[in-house]
């Protein structure tokens, strides 16, 4: 069997040295293959094992990422090199597709898929006896909120703890001080989606400074009106919450020409970013701040104790004049309210929202008649490969991590929620 296993420039020492020294040199076989390609055919990838080193799947690894030098390490497996067997549960709905990488015997050398059920009645007792220690959540499982806790209580095995999502949100902010206090891991699926997400910004971005509405309108009335239209090249970014969507936003907005301007808990952490042009940092200050030197903003910010209701009437009335608000991050970290009053009495010049308070949109919202808002019902990351990819990701790059020992990637802070 072959395990395609990332490793950066930083840590390609450790982890070569390592993988080496636990594989004999007659049952494995090293090789560093230097990043390729940002493309990826998910076809051709579904098709076969995801840690086939004959596949492109490396490229799709290496496609969000900025890390000059990143290669891949493809290692030749053999029993003696498992440091611990993954023995899995997943709790999703039965006919979700995208669990396929798990249940079409796809998942690397020394793990297993115990069973698929929608809640803890759906898994045998006897399965206790087998000492599960992954659980995998998709977010096509009902209820997953009342489910994940009832898991963890009837298998106590569990080491680690993987959600198919990258918000975490659905689970109560108690859950996760107890699951910490469990000693188990919580990893979630976060970057696989901010490239969509980051298009979506700036088609948003578009559609207000060339007015796209203004086209529509005079085509439907055949009539040839030529307007002055306006350029996104010099035009101020702010980010509400400097994530990898935040991320992979300001990337595409400096591409355009614009300046990035963005929160961050630690601003330091963003010295060497070399894509923002100012990071602030967190509180209501640093907020009305943003807003006041934006033109666009965008909010990817998880919901959290501490974000809920954080863009609120006082953010907004610190809007630049002419400002575009976009949000794509979660409905609830903005006071719908507040948004609505600032759209309407022209506070805000528009709005594009993927994310709302309440999901569906309640027929009885302002919004659907508001004619500046762009709306869209939480699908823009929604392609038609995005859940297979989140898929692939647990089976070929975390998985093996578990199983081989080595850290595992996009560990979620219990005190912080995200």
């Amino acid at each position: 069997m072959v395990f395609v296993v990332r490793v950066s420039h930083v840590a390609s020492s450790r982890a070569i040295s390592r993988a080496a020294g636990s594989v004999s040199a007659s049952s494995a076989s090293i090789q560093l293959r230097p990043a390729q390609s940002r493309s990826y055919s998910t076809t051709r990838a579904s098709q076969k094992r995801a840690w086939d080193p004959s596949l492109d799947t490396y490229k799709y690894w290496n496609r969000e990422t900025s890390v000059k030098g990143e290669a891949s390490l493809v290692l030749e497996m053999s029993p003696d090199s498992i440091q611990k067997e993954a023995r899995i549960l997943c709790l999703a709905a039965e006919d979700d597709d995208a669990n396929a990488p798990l249940t079409e015997s796809r998942l690397p050398f020394g793990s297993s898929l115990l069973h698929v059920g929608t809640q803890p009645s759906d898994f045998d007792d006897s399965l206790v006896d087998v000492n599960p220690n992954v659980l995998f959540v998709s977010p096509s499982c009902p209820h997953a909120r009342l489910q994940v806790p009832l898991m963890v209580a009837k298998f106590p095995s569990i080491e680690w703890i993987h959600v198919r999502s990258a918000g975490i949100d659905f689970l109560e902010s108690d859950d996760l001080p107890r699951i910490a206090k469990r000693g188990i891991h919580l990893t979630n699926a976060k970057g696989q989606f901010s490239s969509s997400l980051a298009e979506y910004v700036m088609t948003a971005c578009g559609y207000f400074a060339k007015d796209i509405p203004r086209l529509l309108s005079q085509k439907g009335a055949k009539r040839w009106d030529a307007f002055d239209i306006e350029e996104l090249r010099g035009k101020t970014m702010g980010i509400v919450g400097y994530g990898d969507i935040g991320r992979a936003t300001a990337k595409l907005a400096s591409v355009y020409g614009m300046r990035v301007v963005a929160l961050r808990r630690n601003p330091e952490k963003s010295v060497q970013d070399e894509v923002c042009d100012e990071v602030l940092g967190t509180g209501k200050l640093a907020l009305q701040k943003l807003m006041s030197l934006s033109d666009y903003v965008v909010c990817s910010a998880p919901s959290t104790v501490e974000t809920r209701g954080m863009v609120n009437a006082d953010a907004f009335k610190a809007a630049k004049p002419n400002q575009v608000f976009i949000n794509l991050g979660r409905g609830p970290v903005i006071d719908e309210g507040a948004l609505i009053e600032s759209l309407k009495n022209g506070t805000l010049r528009g709005a594009a929202l993927d994310v709302f308070a309440t999901e569906p949109l309640p027929d009885d919202s302002e919004l659907w008649d508001l004619q500046n808002v762009l709306l869209s019902p939480h699908n823009m990351d929604k392609t038609s490969t995005f859940m297979h990819e989140a898929t692939e990701f647990f089976v070929g790059e975390n998985l093996p991590r578990f199983i081989l020992g080595d850290g595992l990637l996009n560990h979620v802070d219990a005190q912080k929620g995200y």
